[in-house]
């Protein structure tokens, strides 16, 4: 599975994100569009880094990077390298 498909799914099943996989474009706002709010950012970190084996230090926990699921993607791709 890929990072982006396996982002969707963590954002509905540990986030509660208010958009169906099926509907979730990779450049949409995570915080407009997905309804990710402060304590989701913390609780899609978590996962990811459990997921990947990375850290996200902080300063790569930013609004850039958690912007979009393409932006957070690129992020994960880069701290796996």
């Amino acid at each position: 599975m890929n990072i982006e498909q396996r982002i969707k799914e963590i954002l509905v099943s540990d986030v509660y994100a208010e958009v169906a996989i099926a509907d979730m474009q990779l450049d949409d706002s995570m915080r407009d569009v997905f309804g990710v709010d402060s304590m989701g950012f913390v609780e899609l970190k978590d996962q990811m880094e459990n997921e990947y084996k990375i850290k996200i230090e902080d300063k790569d926990f930013t609004p850039e990077n958690f912007a979009t699921i393409r932006a957070l993607t690129a992020l994960i791709t880069k701290l796996k390298s």
